[in-house]
């Protein structure tokens, strides 16, 4: 999700397409070669019962069941290479033969899989997380509170935060919460993503902005995107959904460039926060720059790392375009931004545990196409097999049983 201010009718108008769910799943965790790894656990034997056995061979460990209860680890080193891989005008129509395609283009199982749930849709995507858990994959969801036409910079409609405050929406958040415990594995939940842009309409610019809150020592704007994040986090994890891990995910900087508008000032605090989450995108239209890696992520990493010393770093979406440069330009060609990308993420930031490519493609108002997917030229395709075929990227989730202290 990003700040597409060229586009005709904003992301909704692309062209439409016919959408095909398929939900039949023809790999599970019994017949696919497992593509989890299985933390390792330390077990201390008694004496007596290891000199009883040292003569006998040593008896097989015992596979952890990923549809048992577990929990995914980030890795300790490295990160989870993760994509959206265009799926469709609601970010929604999952199906296994995109995963399978994708991942047979860049040479690589994905460890995260990200899709979308717009509140107006008034459902739970169980079949999409289905699909991308028995693939052996981690469902990333941005959970949106938007309505239909789900058109960009129009200022909240009836699923605002100030309507979320006052309960209206309580009915569909307890069943949505619901249902996240009943799906029961692993999942990863965006709450209003980029918030601190001015593009979406939970921004902190639709509700008083800069005006200052006596009481929470805050800014109006971001106070009341607070204070919805912990109502529905609170609500989802009344109903019992302990499954779900939250992210706070906020663009690389701030739309408008204030102090009050910054991401810490939305920050709900780390009782309500799993992940810490960053969009950093390149160039999305033709007339923009391409930046290096560098400069658009040194700062937001820091800021972002400031808001706790422990939690993990996602890069919960990144991508840029491929546009033409005269030789006098400034910015990178897509294929040495995506090696660079590639490169640093996981060794310039070492809490970046995680980053979800944005595959996708759209046509603008002037008819020319944001070409953001990682095939858009051959040499944009070969730079980015060869950056997630590092061993610094991993797509193989970490597993380890759920112990009581992660109920």
């Amino acid at each position: 999700m990003t700040k597409l201010e060229g586009m005709t009718n904003d992301r909704m108008s692309k062209a439409s397409r016919a959408k095909s769910r398929t939900f039949g799943f023809r790999h599970s965790f019994v017949i696919r070669p497992s593509p989890f790894v299985i933390a390792k656990l330390s077990v201390v034997v008694p004496l007596a019962a290891a000199l009883l056995v040292s003569s006998c061979r040593k008896p097989p460990t015992a596979a952890l069941d990923p549809n048992g209860p577990v929990i995914v680890v980030p890795p300790p080193k490295g990160a989870y290479t993760g994509a959206y891989m265009d799926f469709g005008d609601e970010e929604d129509d999952v199906s296994l033969e995109t995963i399978e395609d994708f991942e047979e283009m860049v040479g690589k199982h994905q460890a995260i899989i990200a899709s979308s749930s717009y509140w107006g849709e008034q459902s739970f995507p169980t079949a999409n997380l289905n699909v991308i858990w028995r693939h052996g994959s981690l469902p990333l969801v941005f959970w949106s509170p938007w309505d239909r036409p789900y058109e960009q910079s129009k200022g909240p409609d009836k699923f605002s935060l100030k309507n979320i405050l006052a309960g209206q929406w309580d009915a569909y958040i307890d069943k949505w919460g619901d249902a996240a415990r009943a799906f029961g594995h692993p999942m990863i939940v965006a709450f209003g993503v980029e918030m601190n842009g001015d593009w979406f309409p939970w921004s902190g610019t639709y509700y008083g902005a800069d005006g200052w809150n006596e009481d929470k020592e805050n800014w109006q704007g971001p106070e009341t995107f607070r204070d919805a994040f912990r109502y529905v986090v609170t609500r989802v994890r009344a109903r019992g959904a302990r499954n779900v891990q939250w992210m706070f995910h906020a663009n690389n900087y701030s739309y408008p460039m204030d102090t009050w508008n910054f991401a810490p000032a939305y920050y709900p605090g780390s009782d309500y926060v799993d992940w810490l989450g960053l969009s950093v995108y390149g160039q999305q239209f033709k007339d923009e720059p391409n930046p290096d890696i560098p400069s658009l992520v040194d700062w937001p990493y820091r800021e972002l790392a400031g808001l706790d010393p422990e939690k993990p770093i996602m890069i919960a979406e990144w991508a840029t375009g491929d546009f033409p440069f005269s030789t006098d330009a400034k910015g990178m060609l897509k294929p040495q931004w995506l090696k660079q990308a590639l490169d640093l993420f996981p060794t310039r930031y070492p809490r970046i545990k995680a980053a979800v490519y944005w595959h996708e493609r759209w046509q603008n108002e002037d008819q020319s196409y944001s070409n953001l997917r990682v095939n858009s030229s051959v040499e944009a395709l070969k730079a980015y097999r060869e950056g997630v075929g590092s061993p610094n990227w991993i797509g193989d989730l970490i597993l380890r049983p759920k112990d009581p202290a992660d109920q």
